[in-house]
């Protein structure tokens, strides 16, 4: 049998860092075994939230990062307007907040796709840390590196001429992100509704659904609801490196 479709539901049990799956890709990563102790003072773990709420929104005062343990959370921010822009999507073992650490207020709002559990690293605390712990230190920037890198190559992704090579790329790199935690990389459910990746893609809802099926249609993917199975990895690769090979 193949390897079960990735999904992301909270532990009723409250682990520590110790035991914590997600360690190799949260912050225990980057600290000593010894260390670890020294962290978890600071962390206040397994804070549960439901579908539909919020984390943090635009413009409060920023006293905490987030580490996503369990479920999916969306970015988002509202412009001048009253418009909203989905920025990114958020899955275990990644850390909300970094774009606010340098300012005392949020970027953006993040919100609840599905039931989620979340640690929650108080901004002054981790700064003190980091200062005793050098690994650390060079761990958040790291993070904040790729923080910057993810914005970069979204600013190109909707840059893109076509709506296949931006669907391609965001399935390719859900792909990735579920692998890296030890799930199948080919069949997962969507944590987000096409709404949202419309709006994360720059796209309108309706070719979103016309590419999902365009896709399946040419064998690359069957998709039933939020369940996805990529059938065709290579050729998706192929549609999301266009763009870059035509690029002068």
């Amino acid at each position: 049998m193949g390897q079960p479709i990735a999904r992301s539901h909270p532990s009723a049990l409250k682990a520590s860092c110790h035991s914590c799956s997600l360690s190799e890709l949260c912050l225990p990563i980057a600290v000593g075994a010894s260390d670890i102790d020294r962290l978890e003072d600071i962390i206040q773990q397994g804070r549960s939230f439901s579908r539909g709420e919020t984390v943090f929104k635009q413009s409060e005062r920023a006293r905490s990062c987030f580490a996503v343990r369990s479920g999916a959370i969306k970015t988002s921010v509202v412009n001048h307007s009253g418009e909203e822009q989905v920025t990114g999507f958020f899955l275990p073992g990644e850390i909300m907040g970094l774009d606010s650490i340098s300012d005392d207020r949020y970027a953006c709002s993040a919100f609840v796709l599905e039931r989620t559990s979340v640690c929650e690293l108080p901004i002054s605390h981790l700064e003190e840390l980091s200062r005793k712990l050098p690994s650390l230190q060079h761990h958040f920037f790291s993070l904040m590196s790729s923080e910057i890198r993810h914005s970069q190559q979204h600013a190109m992704l909707l840059s893109r001429n076509t709506a296949e090579e931006r669907i391609a790329s965001l399935l390719l790199s859900l792909s990735s992100r579920f692998e890296r935690r030890k799930l199948s990389p080919t069949r997962f459910t969507l944590p987000m509704a096409r709404n949202d990746i419309a709006n994360f893609l720059g796209l309108a809802v309706e070719t979103v659904s016309r590419v999902m099926t365009r896709f399946q249609g040419q064998g690359l993917i069957q998709a039933k609801g939020r369940e996805i199975e990529l059938l065709d990895l290579t050729a998706l690769q192929e549609i999301a490196l266009t763009f870059a090979r035509c690029r002068p």
